[in-house]
């Protein structure tokens, strides 16, 4: 069974930083593409950082560029969210999700099949 866990969620001051983690379990993390994921209370849910399975390729939201970079840790099955400079709007939840497919990763939800359950990432003073 594929299954996705996020960690690494807190409440944070403006300014701080988190690592999000996202361990995965029933199938190899690094033949997949993954993408990090948000949902505010409200609000769509919301493309953050993706990650290619191959080539290195990486993007991001234009909200998050040059604070947030996301990696992996193969020998773990785990990839991570590092997150800087945190700000209140950055506030929500935060899920990983995978696609089996190489080279390529996309910002859209509607591309991922596989989800973990969210963690909780509060930035407020």
């Amino acid at each position: 069974q594929l299954q996705l866990v996020e960690s690494g969620g807190n409440l944070v001051q403006p300014g701080g930083s988190l690592r999000l983690s996202c361990a995965a379990s029933g199938f190899t993390l690094n033949a997949y593409a993954i993408g990090w994921f948000r949902q505010a209370p409200g609000k769509e849910r919301e493309g953050v950082s993706c990650l290619s399975s191959r080539g290195g390729s990486t993007n991001y939201a234009d909200s998050v560029k040059g604070r947030f970079t996301a990696s992996r840790e193969n020998a773990k099955n785990t990839v991570y969210l590092q997150m800087n400079s945190l700000k209140p709007e950055d506030t929500a939840v935060y899920y990983c999700a995978a696609m089996p497919i190489q080279w390529v990763c996309a910002l859209s939800p509607g591309s991922y099949d596989t989800w973990g359950q969210g963690t909780q990432v509060t930035v407020s003073s």
